[in-house]
């Protein structure tokens, strides 16, 4: 990497801290807040995800924000182990993606200051919560849509990103019998019938493309590409090494043919693809307000996701594209929405026109930038290794 390039990157580096120790108190009980000024509300996914980038900072002033929110969700945890959406908030509920995110999160926590018994009962409860989750009674947890992270789009049933969050808690936390169990479930046919007597699959690989299914159930399935919930299946070793080749294969390979096309201006993949488009099936008509082709949840690129993804590529030793994405991602991160912002970390950006569309200083795009910088570094993918290495030897 040049100098000029390392340069570029440390003036980043510096710029994240600063956006994250910013957000660091809010409105709402001195917790930290989603963004710089748009969301001051503390939105427990975001902050969760912000885990990865704080521990990496070694920030101490951020360590006691983090630790201050994860003691909060124990407090606002309803009975029954659910974690909310809204850190101080315990009414609001719902998320099937807050309490596996507050599992991983905690977890890691737990690792970086040596406290393995921190919010034991908090913890112990949710994983509880967690098992409940599955409507077979079994490891795949399921979930109603728009339930995730994705707000304004549909997941139905089994949802390739919340079981990747499962299946890596479960490894890092030591359940590794479990996780076994559930690679087992999203790897194996499972056979049912359609009304014409026909045997189906039901499970989250798809047989003819090199990536995972976005969601599942039943005769029902989306086989659009979800790349946060691939990031994360690479990076927990749910992938097998020659899976992750050929989903980074396809990738690359699928986002040189949208520039082609000139539906993508960046050297980023989007976080979703092929785009829903109204004439599609899965369209809803809630979509041509908040969910256009290459917006938000719907094909945007979010600077959060690609930070994820660039640590999957060093996951799967591909340190030379991961240097390349990661450059493509600090200059993405540069572009704000608000004038006279050096640095952006906007939410997202419009996958046509790479223009910032989102809210600038975004939590984690700030802090998944840190880590995807430490893991190209480094050539290791920090916590996620011991995830990896668990998954494959169990997996052999």
């Amino acid at each position: 990497m040049t100098s000029d390039n390392l340069l570029a990157i440390g003036l980043a580096k510096q710029a994240a801290i600063a956006v994250l120790l910013h957000n660091s108190k809010g409105p709402f009980q001195g917790l930290p807040r989603t963004a710089g000024w748009g969301y001051p509300e503390p939105y427990t996914r975001d902050l969760m995800f912000s885990v990865l980038g704080i521990v990496v900072s070694g920030n101490a002033e951020l360590l006691t924000s983090i630790r201050q929110v994860l003691d909060t969700l124990a407090k606002t945890q309803t009975e029954k182990g659910h974690i909310p959406s809204l850190v101080h908030d315990s009414e609001n509920r719902g998320a099937s993606d807050t309490t596996p995110l507050f599992l991983l999160a905690t977890e890691i926590f737990r690792k970086t200051v040596k406290e393995p018994d921190f919010l034991d009962k908090a913890v112990k409860k949710s994983l509880l919560w967690m098992e409940y989750q599955s409507p077979k009674d079994r490891c795949l947890v399921a979930q109603q849509p728009t339930s995730d992270w994705r707000d304004e789009q549909w997941v139905l049933g089994y949802g390739l990103y919340v079981n990747t969050l499962v299946y890596s808690y479960l490894q890092l936390m030591g359940f590794h019998k479990r996780a076994r169990q559930m690679h087992q479930e999203m790897e194996e046919f499972i056979l049912i019938r359609d009304t014409k007597d026909r045997p189906l699959q039901e499970d989250l690989v798809t047989r003819d493309k090199p990536y995972y299914a976005f969601w599942t159930y039943k005769n029902f399935k989306s086989e659009r590409f979800d790349l946060l919930g691939n990031s994360l299946a690479i990076l927990s070793g749910m992938a097998s090494s020659k899976t992750a080749d050929a989903i980074i294969e396809w990738v690359e390979n699928e986002c040189t043919k949208m520039k082609a096309r000139g539906i993508l201006a960046v050297d980023l993949p989007p976080n979703f693809y092929p785009f829903i488009n109204p004439e599609d099936p899965d369209w809803h008509k809630r979509y041509a307000d908040y969910n256009l082709p290459g917006n938000y949840h719907n094909g945007g690129v979010w600077p959060f996701i690609c930070g994820l993804y660039v640590a999957s590529l060093v996951a799967a030793e591909k340190y030379e594209l991961a240097e390349i994405k990661l450059l493509e991602l600090t200059k993405l991160i540069k572009a704000p929405k608000t004038k006279d912002l050096e640095f952006g970390f906007n939410e997202w950006f419009k996958s046509q026109t790479g223009q910032p569309m989102g809210q600038d200083w975004q939590t984690w795009s700030a802090a998944i930038y840190l880590y995807a910088v430490k893991c190209v570094e480094e050539k290791r993918t920090l916590f996620f290794d011991e995830i990896r290495e668990a998954s494959f030897r169990g997996n052999s």
